[in-house]
């Protein structure tokens, strides 16, 4: 896979991991994520396939705003946390050890990811942004170590909660293909 591909497909997934389906953000990208089969030569291109009709047949549920909301913002328990120091503090807390580690990271590299929200940077999606602001800086050998020391020990076990959630068909599809991206790096 080539760079730009590289860096569209992380743009494209984290744009969907981070904001609304009716956010200003996704909604002009919403075609790209449908046809995400056809940008790259994937591993397993049947699965793709399958999972982009399974985004077309839900992009426009009246629920999916909602869906979103219980998946990545939490009203309640939420059924995959998309934070690393969940999964990676003893005690699953936000903010932890790991958080501070990647927030020195970011620092260290000049990455600042300011998107008028306050959450912790180790979000799922705002993790990819990071990975290609990088690639973009042509910075590959900080883009390497952000996926393999920071994203990728918690990562799976993530996706694989979000694979298995009740809520939501759509969010299942998004991270079958995550985890297949993921998998080409």
């Amino acid at each position: 896979m080539d760079n730009i591909t590289r860096i569209t497909l992380a743009k494209l997934l984290s744009t969907f991991f981070y904001y609304p389906p009716n956010n200003k953000v996704t909604t002009p990208l919403i075609q790209a994520l449908l046809h995400i089969d056809d940008l790259v030569k994937w591993l397993n291109p049947c699965i793709i396939s399958e999972q982009c009709n399974i985004l077309a047949n839900h992009i426009d549920d009246s629920e999916l705003n909602y869906q979103f909301s219980l998946l990545f913002e939490g009203q309640g328990t939420m059924p995959a946390p998309p934070w690393g120091s969940f999964y990676l503090d003893k005690e699953h807390l936000l903010l932890g050890e790991s958080q501070e580690c990647y927030r020195q990271f970011l620092q260290q590299h000049g990455l600042i990811l300011n998107t008028g929200m306050n959450e912790p940077e180790d979000q799922f999606g705002l993790m990819l942004m990071a990975y290609a602001m990088l690639l973009e800086n042509n910075n590959y050998t900080a883009a390497k170590q952000l996926i393999n020391e920071h994203l990728l020990i918690w990562s799976s076990t993530y996706l694989k909660r979000l694979k298995q959630n009740e809520i939501s068909p759509f969010y299942r599809a998004l991270a079958m293909i995550a985890d297949q991206y993921l998998q080409m790096l």
